[in-house]
């Protein structure tokens, strides 16, 4: 779509305002929104002014100025608003250089495609994130110093089968993958996400309750390119979200909300094509895995810890990566293993289908960075022929101590990761992809305000197990 046809499309859906969005450093979507008769051709080169020093992450007091540039062919209606109002993402620039700017996690989503024809080892990166997430009733917290609390209400959930309010067919924990309606009591309320996602451009594939209690949902797409896929994710969770909130819900993306369950993951799916080919698939490799499938997965499990900043990137992703509850925490490859790190889904025998599947991200990642990362993780593997450890066909769960004491394993903490992250990212840095300053700010932004905030603070739990001693 080119800015004229922009143009058209908005005319054409009536619409009052056009809202302008781009992503932060840590994936969440801002916005500010300007009159129709106020957005013109002239906006998609001269873009338009916001305060970068505002933006967590982004720029000092004293270079705030920042300019955004719509990027014409990710225009869609927004279908929450009363006011027809179209959306375009942006890209962001320097007003003074006119230059992309290179804490942008958009723009380093795009360098990162450019950067993989640039090796010829492929042309296209596809990307097939699964998202999960909850819906709770309601969720009331408080982090006072005399007042600290949370308060999650679910009608399917196991601890309200017993409450005089509750209705009756609660959800066991683990027990909430796939049972149909009394049970499953989000269906309806997933069918109208599904359906708003496919109003903003999404192509929905299934959807269906998760596995755990009070209300973990997954709705799939299919696959798309990487800078595609990143805006979809985008899209997908305002979806969620405002869905939820319209009908009196609350869905969150926090990784592991409820204690003794299953956490929420985004697993990745990816695969490297060339020419319009598959370079993932080798009749005669195992699982059916090419050379540079195979180094491609080397290349991830080395370097996991560092993509683990951006993939699994809040102080509560590591309430999900432990053992137990299918968390992938075990650095090791296996075809349909589901607790391996990683997993060669063994779905169809189509060349087409050969993908990797990556288990330990989880959606609280910013898209845009992840899958950047993840990719030039597995061009570093397939450049230097990096070996992964031999694949493991068993549940690793339930190995014995002195074989399991072999295998690497997740950090186990935010903090880990980005001290990972700051000795591990020469592989991110490779053609000017990444910025020596996004990650900089990135780690410094996350230590100060992630895991400082939350060391500093009592846990509940603790009066339990200190307060009476």
């Amino acid at each position: 779509m080119t800015p004229s046809d922009a143009l058209s499309y908005i005319q054409e859906n009536d619409a009052q305002f056009v809202e302008i969005r781009f992503t932060d450093l840590l994936g969440t979507w801002q916005h500010f929104t300007v009159p129709v008769d106020h957005f013109d051709h002239d906006k998609f080169e001269d873009g338009l002014a916001f305060d970068g020093s505002s933006i967590r992450g982004f720029q000092a007091i004293n270079e705030s100025d920042m300019l955004l540039i719509p990027d014409p062919s990710t225009l869609f209606m927004d279908p929450f608003t009363d006011a027809p109002t179209a959306v375009v993402i942006c890209n962001i620039e320097d007003p003074l250089t006119r230059q992309p700017y290179g804490k942008d996690p958009r723009f380093t989503a795009i360098k990162a495609e450019q950067y993989l024809k640039s090796t010829g080892i492929g042309d296209t990166v596809y990307f097939g994130p699964e998202a999960e997430f909850f819906v709770f009733d309601s969720l009331r917290y408080s982090t006072k110093p005399e007042d600290t609390f949370v308060k999650i209400e679910s009608d399917e959930a196991h601890w309200n089968s017993g409450s005089e309010s509750g209705t009756g067919y609660t959800i066991k924990p683990k027990g909430g993958y796939f049972p149909c309606a009394p049970v499953d009591k989000l269906q309806d309320l997933r069918s109208l996400m599904a359906l708003k996602m496919q109003d903003v451009g999404i192509n929905v594939e299934m959807h269906h309750h998760e596995v755990a209690t009070a209300g973990q949902c997954e709705i799939d797409m299919r696959f798309d390119t990487l800078v595609k896929m990143a805006d979809q994710v985008m899209k997908y969770k305002y979806v969620v979200k405002n869905t939820a909130y319209q009908q009196g819900f609350f869905a969150t993306f926090m990784p592991k909300p409820l204690f003794g369950d299953n956490g929420s993951g985004m697993h990745c799916h990816q695969s490297i094509w060339k020419n319009g080919d598959p370079t993932f698939y080798d009749e005669a490799g195992y699982a059916g895995l090419s050379d540079n499938a195979r180094w491609y997965i080397g290349g991830i499990l080395k370097h996991a810890p560092a993509l683990l900043a951006f993939a699994a990137p809040t102080t509560n992703s590591y309430r999900r990566l432990v053992p137990g509850y299918e968390a992938p925490i075990n650095l090791i490859y296996s075809a349909r293993n589901r607790s391996a790190c990683v997993r060669i889904p063994m779905v169809s025998k189509s060349p087409k289908a050969k993908r990797i599947e990556f288990r330990a991200p989880d959606p609280m990642a910013n898209p845009y960075l992840t899958f950047a990362a993840l990719l030039m993780a597995g061009l570093d593997g397939i450049m230097n022929k990096i070996e992964p450890p031999k694949p493991i066909d068993k549940d690793l769960y339930e190995l014995p101590p002195l074989e399991k004491a072999g295998i690497e394993q997740t950090p186990g903490s935010l903090r880990a990761t980005l001290t990972a992250l700051a000795n591990d990212h020469e592989f991110l840095l490779r053609g000017d992809v990444f910025s020596k300053e996004l990650i900089e700010s990135y780690i410094e932004y996350k230590l100060e305000h992630e895991c400082d905030a939350v060391d500093l603070r009592p846990h509940p739990y603790e009066y339990y197990l200190y307060a009476s001693e």
